[in-house]
């Protein structure tokens, strides 16, 4: 039994205004050979298949090309696909008849039915339905646990890690009742607890203060594997060999710069133990971060490295097809408008395009320019008077004082806000 397991292909994401189509086309291809040459039994798409909840025309008309495509190279493969949080649920499903006639089976939302009793009645999960049997292969039956991405009104639990442990293992508990010779293969999209994020920039949708983080460790009665989707940066979960974040097909954010990409091949033979083989994809862009690290550096020596570590472009001028993404990182107060445009005009010669400069702030000593007063937290920066705050960021962007018309003006509509009626 063989396994393709991937997640977040995110067709339709802009990457700094740029279309990332052609790459996905490019990804998606590349995906179809790995299914011609491998012939997989089954496909597994663990979420967040879209970029948004309302994808293009042209991101969904890849989408359904590439389901054509898949099926007809391995006309046995079973693809099985669920909704991230980045999806919309009945947008993903919608299909869900006519697609599973070809071996598709999507899984966008949980299914619930009201079932009426003397106490007036209750909502039951339909855990059978998240249960799709795959054919029989070497060793014996495999299960699969399609789990779309649990949102908190089908949790309905006040505490949102408890509340996904509990739906988990209780699908478990019912697929080992239902199928108890069976492997059990989950595929799930959710942020599990201890995963290795971007520090910064991070570009999966993480909710302030681990309020969605799902701490599972200490599990017993697992599945044999388990896929997951929504972390970016493929890894093993709780530091286990049963679960893994099979990781995003294209870096989302600078912050990715570092990550591999590509699809794991799960495969069973007569143990519920199975071999997974990480198969690398390169992505047709690959990201530079230039300086790599934060350390400053003139302007002089950025120029210097972007013509040594940035390929020319042809002798035709164009773009090839394997042009880079480009993030520059710059000291604000040592370049200009003027400068800045000088840097971008070098990219003209360039085979990659220049996604950003980020403008870096130089170390600020706080306890001088807040008048000795300690900043710890919200509550601090709320408690002071705005126009402090206007008053520093004006004197770190452009290294003077405010003046006193300015500051009357901003006193006057800083006063105006605050005894402004809002509208009944």
């Amino acid at each position: 039994m063989k396994i393709l397991a991937t997640s977040d292909w995110h067709l339709g994401n802009l990457f700094h205004g740029n279309d990332r189509l052609p790459e996905h086309r490019h990804f998606l291809g590349w995906l179809i050979s790995q299914i011609r040459y491998l012939q997989p039994d089954a496909l597994l798409v663990a979420g967040d298949v879209f970029d948004n909840g309302n994808p293009s025309a042209a991101a969904q008309a890849v989408y359904y090309e590439f389901l054509a495509q898949a099926t007809a190279v391995s006309p046995d493969l079973q693809i099985i696909i669920t909704a991230g949080n980045h999806d919309s649920a009945s947008r993903l499903e919608a299909p869900r008849a006519m697609l599973s006639r070809h071996n598709v089976e999507v899984r966008g939302a949980v299914r619930r039915m009201w079932v009426p009793s003397d106490e007036g009645g209750a909502w039951q999960t339909d855990f059978d339905d998240l249960m799709i049997p795959l054919a029989a292969g070497e060793g014996g039956r495999t299960v699969v646990l399609a789990v779309p991405y649990l949102r908190t009104d089908v949790v309905g639990h006040a505490d949102y890690s408890a509340g996904v442990n509990a739906f988990l293992r209780e699908l478990t508990r019912r697929a080992r009742v239902r199928f108890p010779d069976a492997r059990l293969v989950m595929m799930a999209h959710m942020y599990a607890k201890g995963s290795d994020i971007a520090p910064k920039d991070a570009s999966e949708k993480i909710m302030i203060g681990g309020q969605e983080e799902v701490n599972m460790e200490g599990w017993t009665d697992h599945p044999d594997y388990l896929t997951c989707g929504h972390i970016h940066k493929r890894q093993h979960i709780w530091n286990t060999d049963w679960a893994r974040y099979s990781g995003s097909v294209l870096p989302m954010s600078f912050a990715e710069v570092d990550y591999r990409h590509g699809v794991d091949l799960i495969t069973f033979s007569t143990t519920r133990k199975p071999q997974v083989e990480f198969i690398e994809y390169k992505p047709r862009h690959p990201l530079r971060v230039i300086p790599a690290d934060d350390e400053p550096v003139s302007l002089v020596r950025l120029k210097n490295l972007i013509m040594k570590e940035v390929p020319a472009r042809p002798a035709d001028g164009n773009l090839t097809e394997e042009y880079e993404y480009v993030a520059l990182k710059v000291m604000l107060e040592r370049a200009d408008n003027e400068e800045l445009r000088e840097i971008e005009k070098i990219f003209e010669g360039k085979n990659a395009v220049l996604c950003r400069i980020q403008k870096l702030l130089p170390d600020v000593d706080l306890s001088t320019i807040t008048d000795g007063a300690t900043i710890t937290g919200v509550d601090d920066i709320l408690e002071r008077d705005p126009l402090d705050t206007l008053r520093e960021t004006f004197k770190i962007k452009h290294k003077r004082d405010l003046n006193d018309t300015q500051e009357g003006m901003l006193r006057r509509l800083l006063d105006s806000i605050t005894n402004e009626t809002p509208d009944q």
